[in-house]
């Protein structure tokens, strides 16, 4: 393989770029297509540079963890051309930029591969020999105000960096930040100083993918801001096994000291370091690091200037306490100075050291800490208000808030937990700060507002302020779907950004939430469910049409309540709902319940809709025992089934919803386990279909089961749960397919003689799968969402109340049936609402079963 070194421009260039070549065969790049050795990267590099040309000119990159972007930007350093790194993801500030500094090349990603826009053969701009690089300000996206870096800087902080982590040229560290933040940028450019590996991946840490590259890649290492851990502790890092990993760094923002701690201690329990850093753009990257044997001593530290780099303190008069000042850091990675147009390109060093704007203090052991931030503070109403404090008091009372504000008020937005509502966050706040609760504005959100780099977006949270009468879209009957979402989820967090799963919605709030947003906006969005409500629009205006779209679960459970009574009444025969609705129920409990939300979180609310299912049936059970129905103790706790599994009497009324019950433990039990959390994260459609396989076993009696009813009984109707389980996680043709397929295969002969009742079960499925709404009309629309609302009280009540009628008239039996069960319904929708939130349980109720026969 021959190496040809990148054209070399009269002028300076960057030193780890040219370099590549010289580590060979060493794997540089790992992606999820392959490797590619530093020699093949250096080719490419040099190829591309002799695309960009020998005449300097300001190249504009998006930045992107893919191995053409990272081509592109190392052959722009190795050949002499300044950069303008913006952010890949945000289109707006590619724009933006581009028409600020008018670059003279321009790169795009392109389906091909991407492309090299040459605007002009030489260059429009005059290019300081030292300038090679451009970056946006730590908070800023597609501002012209951008810091200038030389190639001195990138050099020295990439050697800075790569000494104090002691990188070698074994570790390969994942880019798990993007490549157009400086701290991103800071781990290629130290690991492929090094001669070190980098695992090229835009996927998040909270997605299984990135972490089976990273075990298949031998990964050493990865970088995170704040909240980066925060999605560590969601998808239970702790217990993964990662056998290579060597050390974790942190920097990018404060990360709480007790986190700090607590991921150290991990650290030394599980083999590698936590190492916390701290920098900002305008210093190429790193100023500081804490020795990583220090963090669980110290984990309130920012730790001690990065080799090369010095700290000072300069008084300041907002300084609170003795020996505090604003940190001021000189070293070689310091910037050149500012841009704000494209005339200041052309300017070379007018900066020396940086003032930091952090306010700091030393301790007796050497290490420095930041005890706020000078340019952060308000005066608002005559008050001096630092917001980091504020922040900080949340903090320590477990609340995630960012603060932000202006001359006349102080903006939050806060993470709510239950125990916590608005009212009391801002009358804490109010007693901190002194001020008048007018001026404290309290935003509940369900996730505190980031920018594409992971850190506080704070422009995001004074703009709540701003737009709070704007966001709420789109009223009906003087309602708008904020206050509507709030209404019936009996949330009071709710925000534009909220979605209906996030905030814990259930199959039971899901019709009517889905017949109240139909008729707000005149449609039923498509994965409406898991939108944020500020994406959810009115379509442009049309024709008035009395047709609607109905959901075809609510439709399925509607017809299936009323078949089930009719039948039992003997108005009618139409059976084969109760086994229908068991596929329903793993379909709904895959759409509500494995969300992307933590392992305890899944656990909790499957354990809640359990309870949901339950208790009310226990309740009703005992209720209907003491007025003489024929239960007895073991219907009570639900265990008529299991008990006395060959009873055909009127014990057998509530087999489904023990066997719904049983099924949910048994996956309760299941996904509590983090190995299976973790495979159904990786595998979401595949583990349901190894469950259906393992369900057919005992459908097919291939495992003996003596003394079971066949129909009744959990563990051999397991596998129509699963079936419905993998129909909702079915997201291309080929996946409806298999689980179609499956459904013809196996539910016929289950019912022998009986091939109706087989042909209603497979119909109803097979809408389910490839029909997410069946066209209706307004008022069809809310009988049938009464109807489904209201299953599962009408099942429950109707074996005592059609009775009372049937001699008269068995229509008017099964009107009455329905009546009284959607009024009791709405009797213990409107008591539940009463109670404590610990009782506000979350169901997966699906529906409403059928029995196998008439009983009564």
């Amino acid at each position: 393989m021959t190496l040809h070194p990148a054209p070399l421009i009269s002028g300076k260039t960057l030193p780890l770029a040219r370099g590549l070549a010289a580590h060979g065969d060493r794997t540089a790049l790992i992606t999820s297509n392959g490797e590619i050795s530093y020699g093949q990267l250096a080719v490419r590099v040099a190829d591309t540079a002799l695309r960009l040309g020998t005449g300097r000119r300001l190249v504009l990159l998006p930045g992107a963890n893919t191995v053409e972007a990272l081509v592109v930007l190392l052959a722009a350093l190795a050949a002499g051309h300044p950069v303008l790194l913006v952010p890949g993801d945000h289109p707006e500030a590619v724009e933006a930029l581009t028409v600020a500094y008018d670059p003279d090349v321009v790169v795009r990603p392109d389906p091909a591969g991407w492309r090299i826009e040459e605007r002009r053969t030489g260059s429009a701009h005059v290019l300081h020999p030292d300038l090679a690089m451009l970056l946006s300000t730590s908070g800023s996206t597609g501002s012209p105000k951008l810091v200038r870096l030389s190639y001195e800087n990138l050099q020295a902080n990439a050697e800075s960096i790569a000494t104090y982590l002691q990188i070698r040229d074994t570790d390969r560290a994942a880019t798990t930040l993007p490549m157009h933040y400086c701290y991103g940028l800071s781990v290629v450019h130290s690991h492929l100083l090094r001669g070190a590996g980098l695992v090229l991946t835009e996927l998040s840490v909270a997605d299984t993918c990135f972490w089976d590259l990273f075990r298949a890649a031998r990964g050493t290492t990865f970088a995170g801001v704040p909240y980066t851990f925060d999605l560590l502790d969601r998808i239970g890092f702790a217990g993964m096994d990662l056998p290579h990993l060597r050390y974790v760094t942190q920097a990018g923002g404060r990360l709480a000291p007790e986190r700090v701690a607590h991921y150290a201690g991990l650290g030394q329990r599980r083999g590698w370091d936590l190492v916390v850093m701290y920098g900002q753009t305008e210093a190429t990257a790193r100023m500081a690091y804490l020795p990583p044997e220090l963090a669980a001593a110290h984990p309130e530290a920012i730790g001690v200037p990065v080799p090369g780099g010095s700290f000072s303190l300069e008084p300041v008069e907002e300084a609170a306490e003795e020996g505090v000042g604003e940190l001021v850091y000189d070293g070689p990675n310091v910037m050149l100075g500012y841009a704000s147009t494209p005339d200041d390109l052309a300017l070379g060093r007018t900066v020396d050291t940086l003032r930091t704007g952090d306010l700091a203090r030393r301790t007796e052991e050497g290490l420095y800490e930041i005890v706020g931030r000078r340019s952060r503070f308000l005066k608002i109403l005559g008050l001096r208000i630092d917001p980091q404090q504020v922040e900080a008091m949340l903090e320590r009372h477990g609340l995630s808030a960012l603060c932000a504000g202006d001359d006349d008020r102080l903006v939050l937005a806060v993470v709510v937990r239950p125990e916590w509502d608005v009212r009391r966050i801002r009358r804490r706040v109010v007693d901190e700060c002194g001020l008048p609760a007018r001026a404290v504005r309290v935003h509940p959100l369900p996730d505190l507002p980031r920018l594409p780099s992971g850190k506080p977006d704070y422009e995001a949270v004074r703009s709540l302020d701003r737009t709070a009468d704007r966001t709420l879209v789109d009223e009906a009957d003087g309602e708008d779907l904020c206050a509507l979402y709030a209404r019936i989820l009996d949330r009071p967090d709710v925000t534009p950004d909220s979605t209906f799963v996030g905030l814990g919605g259930d199959s039971l709030s899901y019709v009517e939430m889905s017949l109240r947003l139909e008729q707000c906006l005149g449609h039923l969005p498509a994965s409406w469910h898991t939108t944020p409500i500020r994406a959810l629009r009115s379509p442009e205006p049309k024709p008035p049409s009395r047709i609607r779209a109905l959901e075809t679960s609510v439709a399925l459970r509607a017809v299936a309540i009323v078949c089930i009574v009719g039948s039992h009444i003997r108005l009618f025969e139409i059976r084969g709902g109760a086994h229908l609705l068991l596929a329903v129920a793993g379909f709904n409990f895959a759409r509500f319940l494995l969300t992307s939300a933590e392992r305890r979180e899944r656990v909790r609310r499957t354990r809640r809709s359990i309870a949901r299912i339950a208790l009310p049936c226990m309740a009703w059970t005992a209720f209907a025992l003491l007025i003489g129905a024929d239960y007895d103790l073991s219907n009570v706790l639900l265990l008529h089934n299991a008990l006395f599994p060959q009873d055909m009497g009127p014990g057998i009324h509530l087999w489904f919803v023990e066997a719904l019950v049983y099924i949910l433990l048994a996956t309760l039990a299941l996904l509590a386990l983090p190995a299976v959390d973790r495979a159904e994260r990786r595998f979401p459609y595949g583990l349901p279909l190894a469950l259906v396989a393992i369900g057919l076993l005992t459908r097919y009696e291939l495992v003996g089961l003596p003394d079971r009813s066949q129909i009744t009984d959990a563990v051999t109707v397991f596998w129509l749960f699963a079936l419905g389980w993998a129909a909702a996680k079915a997201r291309a043709t080929p996946h409806r397919l298999l689980v179609t397929l499956a459904a013809l295969t196996t539910v016929p002969g289950f019912f022998p003689g009986e091939p109706w009742r087989e042909a209603f079960v497979v119909f109803g499925f097979v809408l389910l799968v490839w029909f997410p709404t069946l066209p209706s009309n307004p008022r069809v629309n809310q009988v049938a969402g009464l109807l489904a609302a209201s299953s599962l009280s009408i099942y429950l009540t109707h074996w005592q109340i059609y009775p009372i009628l049937d001699d008269v008239s068995e229509p008017l039996s099964l009107v009455a049936a329905l009546l009284f069960g959607i009024g009791y319904a709405k009797g213990t929708e409107h008591l539940m609402r009463k109670l404590p939130p610990l009782s506000r349980l979350t169901p997966v109720w699906p529906g409403l079963p059928g029995s196998r026969r008439k009983t009564t």
